[in-house]
């Protein structure tokens, strides 16, 4: 039995979608069943409600072998790292009272690193990893740099005024990851059932870029000039809040880009097995491109 959390969020249904058709029995905890499709309501059992609900995770895990684990993101939290910490305790109890062998999660990049405590949605993710492993359980957190994929939040102004914004240096080359790949390693070892201990699998996608890199495979793809443009960390703050974040999740967002800029992500050493596949420029035909023109 594998359970799967956030199944119709932007990784966990790619995750979901890669274990259909395994053939395994699987469980998915759902606050709105309704989102899932009439033919992955079919395959899987659902247990409906959030995977924070000390009830709802003992009912999702009971006999279960692997659980793919992943909080899911809150805007308008008051504590970045209760948000992550907190909202897992349930889990936690869970994961000891009912027995589950394996559990895999999202989580980041840069434990070891100078920045690492003082990283905002980093440091809290560490923190999570730190819980999840005190169980016990086998564990293997997927660790990650930004994800290709957040690059369609800023949508609109690709689309309108060829230009997207960040409080990075367009020169400062750092790894980046597709959502894809993250849910390909996930849904890997949610079916294996040989592996054992606990550790962190780098997700790392196959090169290094720069926003200035980025703005000209994108401007190549989509057939018109886009450009990046630094913006301070400011203004990149008030940006979150203007758009109804809380202060407390705008302020991590900014921590965790300083401490990007000061090497939290470059710590990681790139082997070939954390080199993924999906390119950046492949990720912009097969996903940019086609969400741009539509």
């Amino acid at each position: 039995m594998i359970v799967v959390t956030t199944p119709t969020g932007s990784i966990g249904h790619q995750v979901l979608d890669a274990l259909l058709g395994s053939g395994e029995p699987i469980r998915v905890i759902a606050r709105d069943p309704s989102r899932l499709s009439s033919h992955t309501r079919e395959r899987v059992e659902v247990v409906q409600g959030s995977h924070c609900d000390i009830e709802v995770v003992n009912q999702a895990f009971a006999d279960a072998d692997a659980v793919f684990w992943l909080v899911p993101p809150n805007v308008r939290v008051e504590n970045v790292e209760a948000a992550y910490v907190d909202f897992s305790r349930p889990a936690c109890d869970a994961i000891k009272s009912q027995g589950v062998k394996r559990v895999v999660a999202v989580s980041a990049l840069g434990r070891g690193t100078s920045v690492a405590a003082k990283a905002g949605h980093v440091s809290a993710s560490l923190k999570m990893d730190d819980l999840i492993a005190s169980t016990g359980v086998s564990y293997r957190a997927l660790t990650m740099p930004s994800f290709m994929d957040n690059i369609l939040r800023q949508m609109e102004p690709i689309r309108n005024q060829g230009m997207f914004f960040g409080p990075i240096s367009g020169d400062r080359k750092l790894p980046t990851c597709a959502t894809r790949d993250i849910a390909a390693a996930a849904a890997k070892l949610l079916l294996d059932p040989t592996w054992s201990g606990q550790d962190r699998v780098p997700i790392l996608g196959p090169e290094d870029l720069s926003f200035n890199d980025m703005a000209q495979i994108m401007s190549q793809v989509l057939g018109k000039p886009v450009r990046f443009e630094q913006v301070s960390f400011e203004a990149f703050r008030a940006g979150f809040i203007e758009r109804g974040a809380s202060e407390a999740f705008a302020q991590a967002m900014v921590d965790m880009l300083e401490a990007k800029n000061e090497d939290l992500d470059t710590a990681e050493p790139r082997t070939p097995e954390s080199t993924t596949p999906t390119s950046f420029r492949q990720w912009c035909e097969e996903v940019l491109k086609p969400a741009v023109a539509s």
